[in-house]
């Protein structure tokens, strides 16, 4: 018998893995856009078998989505009741960004004296795009930068638990401003962004750090803690709808 008749088997399987791993990425990152665009509210049930025939996926890729959104907080799942898109309290919301800043408050103060040229690029190029979405109303696409603009500062001091600790703060932070946002201003203050950037170049430790905690109380304070009512949404037309602008 020919390798070739032994390697096929495994590389279907292979295969069948890195597609089957995509289809569930496809739907985490789907639902996650969704969230983070204001689309799809906390509180919306996530239906396993309305997400496997949206997505042509079956039951186990979808559990392995869901599991994978609940590990990062963006979805809860309930014995009995299914998947919902998680909906922080207020009390959540404060805790969030208390802890938000201070870890990158004490993140921002190591990364100062480290922080290299290149570095320093790749926050200003971040900073350009995002401006170019907000200028276009792309809300999306500038969250979405606003939270890599946090994590590339962190990723300043490496890839250690407390930068890891941060991007689950981020994604939660995602849906504290979809429940509580009073609108464009409450996704992440551009400006501000540039003097952290500035401070930064400079190597000033203590004045970086404080412009990002003043930057994160202005996040928190431009909020409207007051819980709103949950209103039905149709989760199938919202997430087709999302997978379109893809």
């Amino acid at each position: 018998m020919s390798p070739s008749k032994h390697f096929e088997p495994a590389a279907a399987r292979a295969a069948e893995e890195v597609g089957a791993k995509g289809r569930a990425a496809e739907i985490y990152r789907c639902v996650f856009d969704a969230v983070v665009d204001q689309r799809l509210p906390p509180g919306a049930k996530l239906a396993e078998e309305q997400l496997g025939t949206l997505f042509d996926a079956s039951r186990t890729l979808v559990r392995s989505a869901l599991q994978a959104l609940a590990h990062d907080h963006i979805v809860t799942i309930e014995r009995h009741r299914g998947a919902f898109v998680s909906a922080p309290t207020p009390a959540d919301a404060r805790d969030i960004f208390f802890s938000r800043r201070l870890v990158e408050s004490a993140i921002t103060l190591e990364a100062a004296p480290k922080i290299a040229r290149a570095d320093i690029a790749e926050l200003r190029r971040l900073l350009d795009g995002e401006g170019r979405a907000l200028h276009v109303g792309d809300r999306q696409a500038a969250i979405r930068l606003s939270g890599a603009f946090h994590m590339a500062i962190a990723g300043v001091i490496g890839e250690g638990a407390l930068t890891r600790f941060l991007g689950g703060l981020i994604s939660r932070s995602s849906l504290v401003i979809a429940l509580y946002g009073r609108g464009p201003a409450s996704a992440c203050g551009h400006d501000e962004h540039g003097a952290v950037v500035d401070a930064l170049a400079a190597h000033d430790g203590p004045r970086a750090a404080a412009l990002m905690a003043d930057h994160l109380d202005h996040i928190l304070a431009d909020l409207s803690l007051i819980r709103r009512d949950d209103a039905p949404v149709d989760v199938a037309e919202i997430l087709t709808a999302q997978r379109r602008r893809v």
